[in-house]
């Protein structure tokens, strides 16, 4: 008997099941994919809607605290010599202040340096750099002093007093405040409550509600400061310095879920 012949329809019955099989794999496996597909658009979005609304605070204030830089240069032939006059005229300086009423913890050093001059000479002439040969004729000292001046009335006498008892270089004079941080919580209410009040109004316009907060962002503009110019001099009347108002300003920009 032919084995071969009895056998043959149960293998082609198992390859047409094994076929059809197959199909339902790779349509499911197909179907699978396309799901996946879809819910990867979504993967790291928070699909919502948002409005953002942004409010300005500001609150002008009296300075209550100077800041204030006053130099001593001094130029001799030697170092020694130049750090000598240098250091005698600024222990005057701080002398005078400390007598005046300033504290210990409101002087503080800011620069000192010590630098070598030369001039260029052709002969025993000065001639234009380049031309001659370049010699060292003397150095220079200069040292700078920081002062917190904390009475406002007393500020042009101190720079009076100070450059009559020596110091030959006045600058960066600028009136700020000793509580900054408390403007500057002020001005960060008023910006919020305008941001606020106007996203209330806004929601009503649009016929949505408010949800929750999902960012605010807030900067700080930096207050207006009175800045002094360079003023040299060896003393005289005291000048009448205005310390005026400055401004703290705030920006905040709050971002809302709206439904």
């Amino acid at each position: 008997m032919d084995t071969d012949n009895i056998k043959h329809p149960d293998i082609k019955k198992k390859k047409a099941l094994f076929s059809a099989f197959l199909i339902v794999l790779i349509l499911f496996v197909a179907m699978l994919t396309i799901n996946e597909f879809k819910k990867s658009k979504y993967i790291g979005q928070d699909v919502q809607n948002t409005i953002s609304v942004s409010g300005t605070g500001e609150v002008y204030a009296k300075p209550d605290l100077a800041l204030i830089s006053f130099s001593v240069v001094a130029e001799e032939k030697t170092a020694v010599d130049a750090l000598t006059k240098n250091s005698e005229t600024m222990n005057k300086v701080i002398e005078f202040l400390k007598g005046s009423g300033i504290e210990d913890k409101d002087l503080k050093t800011t620069t000192f340096r010590i630098n070598p001059r030369y001039e260029w000479r052709n002969g025993s002439k000065v001639s234009y750099p380049s031309t001659g040969e370049r010699v060292l004729v003397g150095y220079e000292v200069n040292q700078s002093l920081q002062v917190k001046i904390r009475d406002m009335l007393e500020v042009g006498n101190l720079i009076e007093g100070a450059t009559s008892a020596g110091a030959n270089k006045v600058d960066s004079l600028e009136f700020t405040f000793d509580n900054e941080d408390e403007l500057k919580k002020q001005a960060r209410e008023q910006a919020i409550d305008k941001a606020k009040q106007k996203a209330k109004e806004l929601v009503k316009e649009l016929g949505v509600k408010l949800g929750r907060i999902t960012s605010f962002n807030e900067s700080i503009i930096p207050p207006i400061f009175y800045d002094m110019k360079e003023a040299y001099g060896i003393g005289g009347a005291a000048p009448e310095i205005e310390a005026g108002e400055n401004l703290i300003k705030s920006n905040v920009i709050i971002t809302y879920q709206i439904y």
